[in-house]
């Protein structure tokens, strides 16, 4: 089998597997529970954002001021991008109640930070593959499994997001698919200009992990703060930090695989 073509199937079933192993169980959540498991997400982003992302922009530069400034341009990027949203949907949208209003803009403007932010990682995740595949097939399919495996989580925490932001299960399903065929054109990138792409990776990678950041604590976050219960507070906190510890687990698993 041309060395292509397994990149082609690993970078295909790479993407697709994740997202349909996330939608098994995010799916499958009723809506009074969307609105609950919204810390879960916030803790699964802030996790693959601080632990996974990060850390591995970092290893693979020898400027962190470069890759930390990406990380603060992103941030400024992604709020600049959400006020055009705000001022387009005021000036342009159809007139209806106030309420109604702010509703349809935080829909379009979260799904867009989180689909953003989800493309430029699985943009990154099929050069990782691509990369392995070209030093053998064992590592590149070894390095795909472990890549689906650390995808799982995040793409939870995404389908949680756009659910919670009024999107139907088809919709939240099809924009993630979407969002996964980054990972062929990562992928097919990579085999055709290894060496130029991969001197983008870090950037890639800083521009992915503002997205996430961005999204949990300017659209997220303050949304728990409607509810001020003791009790709430404290199942908030507590699936924020499930949410977090399920990266770490997930992704030292993942390392463990890659190092077989």
């Amino acid at each position: 089998m041309p060395l292509l073509a397994w990149i082609i199937a690993a970078t295909l079933a790479g993407g697709i597997l994740s997202v349909l192993a996330a939608a098994a169980f995010a799916l499958r959540a009723r809506p009074t529970q969307v609105s609950m498991l919204i810390s879960y997400a916030i803790g699964t982003l802030l996790g693959a954002a601080f632990l996974e992302i990060l850390p591995h922009a970092f290893e693979l530069t020898s400027n962190a001021e470069r890759v930390s400034a990406t990380v603060l341009l992103g941030i400024l990027l992604f709020f600049l991008l959400e006020k055009l949203m705000l001022w387009r949907h005021h000036h342009e949208g159809p007139a209806q109640p106030e309420q109604a209003q702010h509703r349809h803009e935080e829909h379009g403007q979260i799904a867009m930070m989180v689909i953003v932010g989800d493309t430029f990682h699985n943009c990154v995740d099929g050069v990782i593959i691509a990369g392995a595949f070209l030093v053998s097939v064992e590592l590149g399919i070894i390095t795909a499994l472990a890549i689906i495996t650390h995808e799982v989580p995040q793409e939870v925490g995404d389908f949680l997001v756009l659910l919670h932001s009024g999107y139907s299960k088809g919709q939240a399903f099809g924009y993630n698919i979407l969002a996964s065929t980054a990972m062929l054109i990562g992928g097919l990138l990579a085999y055709y200009g290894l060496q130029t792409v991969h001197q983008w990776v870090p950037l890639l990678l800083g521009i992915a992990a503002a997205s996430m950041i961005y999204v949990s604590v300017a659209d997220l976050i303050p949304g728990l703060h409607q509810r001020r219960e003791l009790r709430t507070t404290v199942q908030q906190v507590l699936l924020i930090v499930a949410g977090i510890a399920t990266i770490w687990v997930v992704g030292g698993l993942a390392h463990s695989i890659a190092a077989l």
